[in-house]
């Protein structure tokens, strides 16, 4: 999704509205595999899909 590394890494960590203010990060961190999934349906929906 992003050109420059440091921009993923700033957003897996960064505050987002979509998990209702937590980070990407915390929200797989959380340590249910729905919760990976739910990270990825968000980058899926985002990036157009497949």
């Amino acid at each position: 999704m992003f050109k420059e590394p440091a921009r993923g890494y700033g957003w897996i960590k960064a505050p987002n509205a979509a998990f209702s203010g937590r980070s990407a990060l915390d929200v797989m961190l959380h340590g249910e595999l729905t919760d990976l999934m739910r990270v990825r349906h968000y980058l899926d929906a985002e990036r157009g899909g497949w």
